[in-house]
């Protein structure tokens, strides 16, 4: 008998057993021309991300100090221009303008007017102060603090403030003129308008056509008073009516304490109406015909004219704005009820 053969056949399961051993070995091991490339590919990568994060760390830099930079700016601006006039020097005639609607977030406002005001006044070389206006008014509570404090001020430097009047002097403007010792126009000047007004509208008229309705709830029985969605009620008008009249005797005193002797009263002259600088001067609104030039020259004597005048910037504009976006529209129309218009 022929003894069997201990070596293995190989059969289908043999070859299946030992290919699937070899197949992962195969696999895992590159190719012997691809292991440099795929490592010049990763440091390309590396270097690459490298540099992108070197770039955006300079980038953030950059911006940061830039806000930096530009808050600083500001901050500057905030400080040094809202106080900035010129420096002390020889005699001179200091002027201050007052330009545009006079309220408490222009550049006709008492803060700022009297900014530049007091400077003038404090000034040892200014031999007078000269108040330019071009204004057709504004804020009764504004223009009386102006007209306050340069009674104030007259009084303690002992120096004469002067109102030179460009185009318009009109109500609210020619309340802060009459506390002028001497008020100068020009011939066409607009000057007067000495009265009070509250504005708005009414749509409750719209509102019904449209087929609207206003749904307005209120605790206090006048809580809704000159809501322009509702229809008017005749005692919160009255009311209203009472109130600027008051008002308009405030005026009207304000007027006569200023212009004294000077004034020559007719019935139309505090009903609001205004007249050319010719006309106010015949009328005691005004004293003379003369610009600015003339009053240094002849008036003053002090033809070196100073400009005291400081400007509200963008910088603080903004500073202002940013903590008062939310309820600035009610408290703007709150502010800008009663106007001398």
């Amino acid at each position: 008998m022929t003894p069997p053969d201990d070596t293995p056949t190989p059969g289908p399961e043999g070859v299946g057993a030992a290919a699937p051993a070899a197949a992962p070995a195969a696999a895992a091991a590159p190719a012997p021309g691809m292991r440099p490339a795929l490592d010049s590919a990763l440091e390309i990568l590396a270097r690459d991300l490298l540099q992108d994060r070197r770039s955006d760390r300079r980038w953030r830099i950059f911006f940061r100090l830039a806000w930096l930079g530009v808050a600083l700016a500001l901050l500057w601006m905030v400080t040094n221009d809202r106080n900035h006039h010129a420096a002390p020097s020889g005699p001179h005639t200091a002027l201050v303008e007052l330009r545009g609607e006079i309220a408490s977030d222009s550049e006709a406002s008492a803060e700022l007017v009297l900014t530049g005001l007091r400077n003038a006044f404090e000034d040892a070389g200014a031999r007078a102060v000269v108040l330019r206006i071009n204004s057709p008014g504004g804020s009764p509570v504004q223009s009386g603090i102006i007209n306050d404090e340069i009674r104030r001020l007259k009084a303690l430097h002992k120096k004469k403030l002067y109102a030179v009047v460009e185009e318009v002097c009109a109500s609210g403007a020619y309340y802060v003129a009459v506390a002028a010792d001497e008020i100068y126009v020009d011939k066409a000047s607009i000057v007067g308008s000495i009265g009070v007004l509250m504005d708005g509208f009414g749509f409750t008229g719209l509102m019904d056509k449209v087929g609207v309705e206003r749904r307005l709830i209120t605790a206090g029985s006048n809580k809704g008073m000159l809501d322009p969605f509702t229809v008017q009620d005749p005692k919160q008008r009255a009311y209203a009516q009472a109130m600027i009249d008051q008002v308009h005797q405030q005026f009207i005193r304000v007027v006569r304490e200023g212009r004294g002797d000077r004034l020559k009263e007719t019935p139309d002259t505090f009903s609001g109406l205004f007249w050319n600088g010719e006309q106010a001067v015949a009328l005691g609104l005004a004293d003379k015909l003369g610009n600015l030039d003339y009053l240094a020259r002849e008036v003053i004597q002090a033809e070196e004219v100073i400009d005291y005048t400081p400007h509200d910037n963008v910088a603080e504009r903004l500073a202002k704005r940013f903590g008062a976006a939310i309820g600035e529209g009610a408290m703007r129309a709150a502010a800008g009820l009663v106007r001398l218009h």
